[in-house]
């Protein structure tokens, strides 16, 4: 009964390990990552031989955690929200070929977008596939809940999501352990077509999903984190998600709400447990971070006339991430005094590192690009999106893994000369090869800056799955070995970088380009090695 001082993100890690976890599979995402890391530092991991390697992006980590869960053991992939986007296809089509060995899908959100370009709620995934989702309100739950969602999943033969939210998964709480359960022996589907989504297949596997549904509301029912808590004071009823339900117990520190609360942190969620509260009560106040899921879900068959407050109508905030500050507001309570920020404390604005090889390619290719004016440049997700920021002011775009390319094939096919993409390695590897297939194959005119660093440098400095293989990999799609060009980004060379951006900027065709440097903080580390 080990006690530990964890993360959720590793409690939720910590969990799976302890549930018999055979294979990790995932891409570095703030606030996800860590998820991934403790599993991948893990001594117990390394001497039972959990699989623990980085995948190129979340689409073949999802595929390749279900080819795990086809042999019958218990597979994780962990990635952010805008991750399980890149991850849709192969994670709806898992609801329909169901698990074979435990699969847990942990996906952690970002409301507020702390680190992330947009806010969005993983639990409209599940609603969506149709597959149950978690949602911890404490870092125990998390610890707790992966267990019981690996246990679910092979119940059902059914993937479970695991949701966490920022602050959960960034902050840390004590956890008590339970004893550890050994990895599942390999055992192969009783049913040779349930992995085979042929239309004949997939409508009966589509069939026995929509069935299974009533036997999860069933579970969620019946869940221990699903928890109908009484009160006096019947005006209004609370009801809590996930971590929102700590928020109610934070401002509630010196005695019990006086209103019942409906805590709930598994889905589908409980009709009987929504009846019950919404019966007893005049008002429901919906309590959740994130989207107004459940708020939503509720206005949806709740036939009666009912005043239901939360996100949609203004009680708590439409947008953003919740806190115990602006619930207070909504429970009736006297806003806390707000401290004024000293004159002192100024904001600084995120920049590239002082010796980041990026700040020598910006300025060499703004240097090229005078001539033609702003709006060529399309960027993508990385370190080097803050090359948008003064002083580069460098990139016109930052929409998705990948889009800088695709981007810069659309603009081109619509006449815009020159059209620049500029990519990292690491995104290169996650997305970025299909369009430049795209590229070679429409005979595009555009230039793909591919920003060598060497390493995933705004996620933690985790291996890069493309190291030392970019050029290899653009020969292959199909780049002319005359048009890839490798440039070192230091100041020293800066007038030659800029003779070979314009030649290739006027060839008609794609042209890549390389600048290769190691990130700043892992040249010291690689000098050493060598």
């Amino acid at each position: 009964m080990d006690k530990l001082l964890l993360l959720g993100d590793e409690a939720l890690a910590q969990g799976a390990l302890d549930a018999g976890l055979s294979g990790a599979y995932g891409y570095p995402g703030t606030p996800s990552t860590e998820i991934f890391e403790y599993v991948q530092h893990s001594k117990e991991a390394a001497q039972r031989n959990v699989h623990r390697t980085w995948s190129a992006n979340e689409k073949t980590a999802m595929e390749e955690a279900l080819g795990m869960s086809y042999t019958g053991k218990r597979a994780l992939v962990t990635m952010k929200h805008v991750g399980l986007n890149v991850a849709a296809d192969p994670f709806v089509n898992s609801g329909i070929t169901g698990a074979n060995g435990g699969l847990v899908v942990a996906v952690a959100d970002d409301p507020s977008m702390h680190s992330s370009q947009n806010e969005q709620d993983s639990r409209h995934y599940g609603r969506f596939a149709l597959v149950p989702v978690f949602e911890p309100s404490n870092q125990q739950e998390a610890y707790n809940m992966t267990f019981d969602a690996f246990a679910l999943s092979e119940k059902y033969e059914t993937p479970v999501i695991m949701r966490l939210v920022t602050r959960l998964s960034h902050s840390r709480a004590g956890i008590v352990r339970t004893d550890q359960l050994k990895e599942n022996e390999i055992k192969l589907p009783e049913n040779p077509n349930q992995f085979v989504l042929l239309p004949a297949f997939a409508r009966t596997n589509y069939i026995n999903l929509i069935e299974k549904q009533k036997l999860l509301e069933k579970e969620s029912e019946n869940s221990k984190y699903n928890e109908y808590h009484d009160g006096k004071d019947k005006s209004l009823g609370i009801i809590a998600c996930g971590l929102g339900y700590n928020y109610v117990k934070e401002n509630h520190v010196e005695a019990e709400c006086e209103y019942p609360i409906l805590k709930i942190c598994q889905y589908p969620l409980p009709r009987k447990l929504i009846q019950k509260i919404v019966d007893e009560c005049d008002e429901i106040l919906v309590v959740e971070d994130g989207m107004p899921v459940v708020e939503e879900w509720l206005r949806g068959y709740l036939d009666n006339c009912l005043k239901i407050k939360g996100r949609m109508d203004g009680t708590l905030p439409r947008w953003g991430e919740l806190d115990p500050a602006k619930l207070r507001t909504a429970l009736g309570l006297e806003p806390h005094p707000i401290k004024e920020i000293p004159d002192i404390v100024k904001g600084r604005p995120p920049e590239l590192c002082k010796g980041c090889p990026h700040r020598d390619s910006y300025t060499a290719l703004n240097e090229a690009m005078k001539e033609y004016g702003p709006g060529h440049v399309f960027g993508d997700i990385g370190c080097y999106t803050l090359g948008f920021l003064p002083p580069f002011n460098a990139i016109n775009s930052c929409v998705d893994m990948g889009a800088s390319i695709s981007m810069a094939v659309g603009a081109a096919d619509s006449g815009l000369f020159p059209s620049i993409a500029v990519i990292g390695d690491s995104t290169f590897g996650h997305s970025g090869m299909t369009p430049l297939l795209d590229a070679v194959n429409s005979k595009a005119n555009i230039v793909a800056f591919i920003l060598d660093n060497s390493i995933v440098a705004m996620t933690g400095m985790q291996d890069s799955a493309v190291t030392g293989r970019v050029e290899d990999i653009c020969l292959g799609i199909g780049v002319d070995k005359e048009h890839l060009r490798v440039i070192n980004p230091l100041k020293s060379h800066h007038e030659e970088n800029v003779k070979i951006i314009k030649d290739e900027i006027n060839y008609n065709g794609v042209s890549v380009i390389i600048p290769r440097r190691p990130c700043i903080h892992i040249a010291a580390k690689l000098r050493k090695q060598k």
